[in-house]
């Protein structure tokens, strides 16, 4: 099928096709609420990696407060430079902007080939379609890049080493706040060898918004993901049976808990839902990094968080596996977790 910016492009919408309309998008049962009315944990990382042990604590104990309670926080201070953020959305906008003959060089047939690109989440099992476009890359342990636009590979190579460091110190924060050492979780998913997948989601202007989904309800699949967006809000995240609608303080990162987080806890963080929602006037352009364990890991509950009064949440599967099932299928909320999960 076509791609939606080729949609937008090829004649002057006034409304969408009929194979885009959901009728589950925004209801009257949906209760959509602002940051002025949500407070949205912030974690400075300066203080995880530099603070002294008082103020490390803190930080400990406030990251594992975000997770239990949100799923999802933003991180200031990170240390990454905002020329190569800026960078890393221009050049992910240029690939968008490529010609459509040159996109297809990038249209893989399986869900886990390297490089993919493509529309909606899977156009292949879905009836109604979200107003998307994609670009999908392992970027870890091997790396792997599009070859146009030319300045694509260099660019995300070094945002994605820069947020894997990032991401693998948040999880040294996240282990200690469950009470294990702070490696745990880094040597019992070997890390070393983590799958890290870069998405870049483009959500063109959409003649009608309210009609329309950009994704729909759903968690991620691995540990963590690391969000960055243009100036165009969209990302909803749901907390408390509400919608909030966020939208990123300057030179930050939103991030959200996975699918894997909430197993390897047994249950105690859990993977948070979040959509996105469209507009009629301006591009949206965001990119996440996916953070995972490696390919071959078998992820449990950590044993440590096992007792007699807390039996295994979930059961084994690799992880390789579980990808694989979520990718295949269509996003449903948290449907492909729910197959893992020890029914009582």
């Amino acid at each position: 099928m076509s791609c939606v910016k080729e949609l937008c492009d090829s004649r002057t919408l006034t409304s969408i096709p009929s194979n885009y309309v959901f009728s589950t998008n925004l209801n009257d049962q949906d209760v959509v609420v602002t940051e002025a009315e949500e407070v949205i944990p912030a974690i400075d990382f300066s203080l995880l990696t530099c603070g002294t042990p008082e103020q490390r604590t803190k930080i400990v104990r406030d990251l594992g407060k975000a997770c239990l309670e949100w799923g999802f926080f933003v991180v200031i201070n990170h240390g990454m430079p905002e020329s190569l953020r800026k960078a890393m959305l221009e050049v992910c906008q240029d690939f968008f902007h490529l010609a459509e003959e040159e996109k297809r060089e990038y249209m893989g047939k399986q869900v886990l080939d390297p490089i993919r690109c493509g529309t909606s989440f899977n156009a292949t099992v879905e009836k109604i379609f979200f107003w998307r476009d994609f670009l999908k890359v392992f970027v870890h342990p091997r790396f792997h890049s599009p070859q146009k636009p030319p300045a694509f590979s260099e660019i995300s190579w070094e945002y994605c080493k820069r947020t894997r460091e990032v991401a693998r110190l948040l999880l040294r924060g996240i282990s200690e706040s469950l009470g294990l050492e702070d490696c745990y979780i880094d040597k019992a998913l070997q890390l070393d060898s983590s799958l890290q997948i870069l998405t870049a989601n483009f959500y063109p202007p959409c003649p009608q918004p309210e009609l329309a989904m950009g994704m729909p309800p759903h968690s991620d699949h691995g540990l963590l993901t690391i969000l960055l967006q243009n100036d165009i809000s969209g990302l909803q995240v749901q907390h408390k049976g509400r919608w909030v609608h966020v939208n990123a303080l300057p030179n930050s990162f939103l991030v959200n808990t996975g699918d894997h987080i909430e197993i390897l806890s047994n249950g105690k963080y859990k993977s948070v839902l979040h959509r996105a929602v469209v507009n009629k006037e301006a591009t949206r352009i965001s990119l996440a990094v996916v953070l995972g364990p490696s390919m071959e890991a078998t992820v449990t509950p950590a044993p440590e968080l096992e007792d007699s009064h807390n039996p295994p949440k979930f059961r084994g599967m690799k992880y390789k596996e579980y990808l694989e099932l979520q990718q295949s299928n269509q996003l449903n909320g948290k449907s492909c977790l729910d197959r893992v999960r020890v029914q009582c």
